[in-house]
C-alpha cells in the first residue's frame, strides 16, 4: 500500500509554553507546511495523565493554539485541532492496548522518569501515554513526525505497534484489500541546531515546564525584559567561548547557549563560534540576549492579541477538528473491519 505523505504531530497544553517547544518543536512545524500536508494537534488527552486543574487546562489549550497560529502555522493548509475533540484517537488507542505488548511499555524511559520511585500510584494513562501516541499518529496514517531525541523512543513503539497489527491481521487485510498493511512505518525527523533545548540553570537537564525555578526557561509569554534577564542570568563557565564545536564537549551550559544562538540565527554552532570563538560570556549573552527579544518579543505580541480572542481560537480548533476526523474516520473503519467488530 502506498502512503500518502503526511506530517503528525503535537504540543502538550500543560504548563507555559517555553523557548524549548518553540525552537524544537513548534517552528519546525511552521517550516513543515510547505513540504507536506500537515496536522498539528493540541494533545489534551496526554495532558490528564497527570493532575490537570479543568479550568487551566482550557486555558492552557487555547495558550498553544495561540502559540502555533503566531508562530506562522496556517490553519486554512494545515490542520489545527485538539486531540479531544476527535474520538478516534480514543478508540484506536484503546485497540493498540490490545496489540501492544506490557514489555515494550514498561522498557519506555519517558515513564520511568516521570513516574519516578512511587510508579505504583503513577495513573494507568500515565504508563499507555505512549499507545495513544501511536495512536494520534496512525489514526491519520502520517509517514513522518517531527520529533525531540526524548520522544525517538515512542515513536520506535509506534512502528511496533503498526508492524505487529499488520501482521497480526495480516490474512484479513488481504481479504479487504490491504495485502501490503492498513499503517505505514512512520519515520521520525530530528534535525536541527536545538531539537532539544536545555534548562537555563542546569544545562544537563532539559528544558522543562514542571522545572520550580522560572529561571530555568524562557516562556513564550515572557516580555523583552523578562527574556534579557533570564539570558544574563543563564549559568556559564569561567572558560571562554571555542572556536570550534569540539571545544563545546564537556560543558553543557555553553553548548546549550550556542545551541540557541544558531537556532535563533538559523544559523549552525560552527557559523556561531566562527564569529564568537574566543569571547568571554559577558559579551556573548548580550548578543543572545538582544537575537531572543528580536525573535520572540513578536511572537508573544501576536500570541496576546490571539488569546484575547478565545471564540476564534475555538473556531479554529472546532474547524480543524472536523477536518481531522474526516480523515480518520475511514482508517477507523478499516481498523473496525479488520478486528471484527459489528456495525
Amino acid at each position: 500500500m502506498t502512503f500518502t505523505p503526511r506530517v503528525f504531530s503535537g504540543v502538550q497544553p500543560s504548563g507555559s509554553l517555553h523557548l524549548g517547544n518553540y525552537l524544537g518543536a513548534i517552528r519546525r512545524f511552521v517550516a513543515m507546511q510547505d513540504d507536506y500536508p500537515c496536522i498539528y494537534c493540541v494533545v489534551d488527552l496526554h495532558a490528564i495523565t497527570v493532575w490537570q486543574d479543568p479550568a487551566d487546562l482550557v486555558s492552557a489549550t487555547r495558550h498553544v493554539t495561540a502559540a502555533y497560529l503566531a508562530a506562522g502555522i496556517d490553519p486554512a493548509k494545515s490542520i489545527v485541532f485538539n486531540q479531544s475533540q476527535v474520538s478516534a484517537h480514543a478508540e484506536l488507542a484503546w485497540i493498540f492496548n490490545c496489540v501492544a505488548r506490557m514489555g515494550w511499555l514498561g522498557r519506555m524511559t519517558q515513564f520511568k522518569e516521570k513516574a519516578g520511585k512511587d510508579r505504583e500510584n503513577a495513573s494507568v494513562g500515565l504508563f499507555a501515554y505512549p499507545t495513544l501516541m501511536a495512536a494520534d499518529i496512525l489514526a491519520y496514517q502520517a509517514t513522518h513526525v517531527p520529533v525531540g531525541e526524548d520522544q525517538k523512543q515512542h515513536l520506535e513503539l509506534t512502528r511496533d505497534i503498526a508492524q505487529k497489527f499488520n501482521h497480526d491481521y495480516g490474512a484479513r487485510l488481504a481479504e479487504l484489500g490491504h495485502a501490503d498493511g492498513l499503517f505505514p512505518m512512520t519515520e521520525p525527523i530530528i534535525h536541527g541546531p536545538a531539537t532539544r533545548v536545555m534548562s537555563l540553570r542546569d544545562g544537563s537537564k532539559k528544558m522543562s515546564k514542571s522545572d520550580p525555578s522560572d529561571n530555568s526557561r524562557i516562556n513564550l509569554t515572557d516580555d523583552a525584559d523578562a527574556i534579557a534577564q533570564k539570558v544574563r542570568k543563564a549559568k556559564t563557565d569561567p572558560e571562554p567561548l571555542p572556536s570550534e564545536t569540539k571545544g563545546l564537549e564537556g560543558r553543557p551550559e555553553a553548548d546549550n547557549l550556542v545551541g540557541i544562538y544558531a537556532a535563533l540565527a538559523g544559523t549552525t554552532r560552527d557559523a556561531v563560534l566562527g564569529e564568537y570563538g574566543g569571547a568571554q560570556f559577558s559579551v556573548f549573552k548580550p548578543a543572545l540576549a538582544e537575537l531572543a527579544v528580536n525573535v520572540l518579543a513578536p511572537l508573544n505580541d501576536e500570541m496576546r492579541r490571539l488569546v484575547a480572542d478565545p471564540a476564534h481560537l475555538d473556531a479554529v480548533l472546532k474547524d480543524g477538528s472536523a477536518r481531522a476526523a474526516a480523515i480518520a474516520a475511514p482508517v477507523l473503519a478499516d481498523v473496525r473491519r479488520v478486528v471484527g467488530f459489528v456495525g
